[in-house]
């Protein structure tokens, strides 16, 4: 039987409204969560990347890309191993300002996770940090003791280590 793997789909399409809601209709009818959903402009004018994260067999994941490439507004999809992209997440902590002078250690966990400070008010201040999820994890649960008054998580963005054939699929198109 074949293992789960994580794997990152890129999807890139015509930016129409619905279109999310049909894709994360293909993950629903197969029962497969999606882990995580960026959507943003791509390196081609008037074209969105979507990158989607799953966890399943190679062989779902496969399917479920066919399925995609078969709405009318998709260009092309692709699905590669963490191996094969560059790859991590953004995340910003909310923390109680007066902490930042008081415990010396928060001070600390922000320069050991090679994250910044973005603004200080005299009610909080906000750390980014940018890192795989396992990163964004661990400073998480370093900072969870002291309070963290807020918190948020972006999706996956990732890069293939391969050059994607999209740009030139679409010089075909215009041809």
């Amino acid at each position: 039987m074949e293992e789960n793997k994580t794997f990152t789909i890129s999807v890139y399409s015509e930016n129409n409204v619905g279109l999310l809601n049909r894709i994360s209709g293909i993950f629903l009818k197969r029962h497969i969560n999606i882990e995580s959903l960026n959507v943003s402009k791509s390196e081609i004018d008037n074209v969105s990347k979507f990158t989607i994260v799953v966890h399943t067999t190679e062989e779902w994941t496969r399917k479920i890309v066919g399925q995609i490439e078969k709405q009318i507004e998709v260009i092309k999809a692709y699905y590669h191993t963490d191996d094969e992209t560059i790859f991590l997440e953004n995340a910003l902590f909310k923390i109680a300002s007066n902490l930042l002078f008081d415990e010396r250690q928060i001070q600390n966990i922000i320069k050991e996770n090679h994250s910044d400070i973005v603004t200080v008010s005299p009610q909080f201040f906000v750390i980014s940090k940018s890192g795989r999820r396992e990163e964004i994890e661990n400073m998480y649960e370093q900072l969870k003791p002291y309070g963290i008054m807020q918190f948020v998580r972006s999706g996956r963005i990732s890069v293939s280590k391969s050059e994607m054939q999209i740009s030139n699929l679409l010089k075909e198109f215009q041809l």
